[in-house]
């Protein structure tokens, strides 16, 4: 699919450059696509140096936290709710550790960090499936979650906006976790409606009700602050959450014995060969996605998208983060190079960079996501794991453009 995503850009930036030069009688077009493509090649360089830093910091840190057995507690202290939600896994079976471990790199906004241990718990997982080629229950709600974005702590993003140049890189935590709460609060009902999962066992409404009330008591004290209020909380409480989690990693880590350092830098070197693989994929996307601009294909769909949003009456600031929204199922590298095209266009801190940036952070590559995990365990028959999934990554979408109009708008 990925092959064919790809070719698709150049080939309609191609269609796009001739028809500027033979019917609007435009030949620099052609100047501006392939510059435009070796421009591309260094911002992805460039990029890419920041995000050696990013996953080898918080790989080393989560390094840590697992043999500091934070890991484990937090497995331990979910065991209950996943006995319910996944009845068919044994508890203390491995596959929760890395379920939990999966969520935790999810939760903090390392999405290819997250890849290789989500496999593994997909393998294990698979090793309680009666059947080898058809998805298991227990597989399709942990894909989903997946899909669904578990990011509550989008450090990548932050990443991302800080090598673009914002000055306060954290102002979209609050909008990204407001979103992803959407996609993976609509991702969970969607599965257990179809699973007929009792989400009203006392044991499940006891992690739910409270984390429902917390966050409804939580947006009810947003709705009585200002929009310039609401950027000053989402910046203070991104960075003392951020801040918070480091210090927490180390500190326990410490009090339990734990070699921190040597533990650190074991983590860091698996992120370090995480990161090198990535630059490749980048450079890919973002020539590609930065010749589609310059030909015009990418502005000439978004007017369409606009004129209709005009004819309905409504704002149409938002169509300019919408590229990153239709192409993040596909592909979270393609995803990147449009969050990054869209803030170099329009300004890291505009309107349209705000909501891609929500978006990013609160949406998953639903097909990528589907194609590698059931692939790596050979499951052909996905069930309703495709329907959930989407639902979820529309939510996502969705909330992800209202939120930032509450906020920024």
């Amino acid at each position: 699919m990925l092959n064919w995503l790809w070719l698709g850009f150049f080939v309609v930036a191609a269609i796009a450059g001739f028809s500027r030069w033979l019917l609007g009688d435009d030949p620099a077009v052609f100047g501006a696509m392939v510059e435009s493509l070796f421009a591309m090649a260094k911002l992805s360089v460039e990029v890419m140096v920041l995000l050696f830093g990013t996953l080898t910091l918080w790989l080393g840190l989560l390094r840590i936290a697992e043999k500091a057995g934070m890991v484990d507690a937090l497995a331990r202290l979910l065991g209950p709710l996943f006995a319910r939600l996944m009845p068919e896994v044994p508890r203390g079976h491995p596959a929760l550790g890395l379920i939990t471990m999966n969520f935790a790199a999810n939760g903090l906004g390392l999405d290819n960090a997250a890849t290789p241990i989500g496999l593994k718990a997909m393998r294990a997982l698979q090793t309680l499936n009666p059947s080898s080629t058809t998805a298991s229950n227990a597989q399709i709600l942990f894909l989903v979650l997946n899909a669904s974005s578990l990011t509550l702590l989008p450090v990548t993003i932050f990443m991302y906006r800080a090598q673009q140049g914002a000055p306060d890189p954290t102002l979209v935590f609050l909008p990204i976790l407001l979103a992803t709460s959407a996609s993976t609060l609509v991702g969970l009902l969607s599965v257990a409606l179809m699973q007929r999962l009792r989400l009203w066992d006392p044991v499940v409404l006891a992690y739910l009700i409270p984390g429902a009330l917390l966050l409804g008591s939580f947006m009810a004290l947003l709705g009585t602050m200002s929009a310039t209020a609401l950027a000053s909380l989402s910046s203070l409480t991104g960075n003392l959450t951020l801040f918070g989690i480091v210090l927490s990693f180390l500190l326990v880590g410490a009090l339990r014995k734990v070699a921190v350092y040597e533990e650190f830098i074991e983590g860091a070197k698996e992120g370090f060969d995480v990161a090198k693989s990535l630059l490749p994929y980048l450079v890919a996307m973002l020539c590609a996605i930065g010749m589609l601009r310059a030909s015009g294909a990418l502005e000439f769909a978004l007017d369409g998208i606009r004129w209709l949003v005009e004819a309905i009456g409504w704002d149409t600031r938002f169509v300019e983060a919408l590229p990153t929204a239709l192409v993040k199922p596909f592909s979270g590298s393609a995803a990147r190079a449009m969050l990054i095209e869209t803030m170099q266009t329009h300004g890291v801190d505009s309107f349209a960079a705000l909501a891609a940036a929500t978006i990013q952070g609160s949406t998953e590559t639903t097909f990528y996501v589907l194609a590698v995990y059931f692939g790596a365990v050979g499951i052909q028959r996905v069930r309703h794991a495709v329907g959930c999934a989407l639902l979820a990554e529309l939510a996502g979408v969705v909330a992800a453009i209202l939120v930032c109009y509450w906020f920024f708008g």
